[in-house]
């Protein structure tokens, strides 16, 4: 990731759009931050019902193309400390998922 990172600032790209997909996106966007890029994370809903985006290429693509007509929208995307409570948050309650279905199996007869 972190030669992905080098590679985008050696082409000199300013500004990455990338689609909010289960929680791959995290260790990426942190990384394009902490180095000043512009990050667009996008809903993949926003750009999900258009026709011909078979393959990640062509999606990505496509992302690009919306992204330089203006005609996508950041999600809101919490900063500083709020980012990290909301990360507590979460893993708290994936802890608290997996506590109560480990004690569910455990009580099977």
């Amino acid at each position: 990731m972190h030669r992905l990172v080098d590679w985008l600032t050696e082409c000199g790209v300013e500004t990455v759009v990338m689609e909010s997909t289960s929680v791959y996106w995290i260790p990426i966007l942190e990384l394009l931050d902490a180095r000043g890029f512009t990050v667009f994370l996008v809903n993949a809903r926003d750009a999900k019902h258009v026709p011909g985006r078979k393959t990640d290429v062509s999606d990505a693509q496509w992302l690009q193309r919306l992204h330089s007509f203006g005609l996508l929208r950041a999600s809101f995307r919490p900063k500083g400390q709020i980012a990290e409570l909301r990360a507590y948050v979460r893993q708290r309650e994936h802890l608290l998922e997996y506590a109560a279905s480990h004690i569910q199996l455990c009580r099977r007869p």
